[in-house]
């Protein structure tokens, strides 16, 4: 794992509405809360015509908290440029080989 990478969730994509998701109207997705989950899994339901890469909605991704999301993008190849989600937190993905990892940023 890279220096200064925290792990904070799995995120897996499926066709049925799960207990307590949240709708992402921006991006067109139904999430859960990954903090809720025992495993640290947040569940994504995707609307057809969500414009989230198909890399992101048909196979799992891995998310890991950083301090500076900028500096963590530099070398990669970006598949989701940062987009904010609440006041608190941005977020981006980047292309880890061939699957999805999301990088997140909380205020401090």
């Amino acid at each position: 794992m890279k220096d200064g990478y925290k792990f904070s969730h799995w995120g897996v994509p499926t066709q049925e509405e799960k207990d307590g998701m949240t709708y992402l109207a921006d991006i067109k997705t139904a999430i859960t809360d990954f903090a809720a989950s025992p495993f640290a899994i947040e569940w994504l339901r995707f609307d057809d015509d969500s414009p989230m890469p198909e890399l992101i909605q048909k196979m799992p991704h891995v998310a890991f908290i950083v301090d500076d999301i900028k500096a963590a993008l530099a070398e990669e190849k970006v598949i989701v440029e940062p987009f904010p989600v609440g006041e608190s937190l941005t977020c981006a993905f980047i292309d880890g080989g061939g699957f999805a990892v999301e990088l997140m940023q909380f205020k401090k």
